[in-house]
């Protein structure tokens, strides 16, 4: 699916190892399909604390 530039804005991150593991084990509990979801709903629970 491409990514509809006109609304989404894609942003080159370097994360630690350690975070990505618990970012993927998220996204595994949560059965989300793919990393960038995953990190999506991280960013917005984040956020809207």
């Amino acid at each position: 699916m491409a990514v509809d530039k006109t609304k989404n804005k894609q942003v080159l991150v370097t994360i630690p190892n350690e975070l990505l593991k618990r970012i993927e084990d998220f996204q595994f509990d949560n059965r989300i399909p793919n990393r960038n979801e995953a990190i999506r709903q991280l960013l917005e629970r984040g956020l809207n604390k």
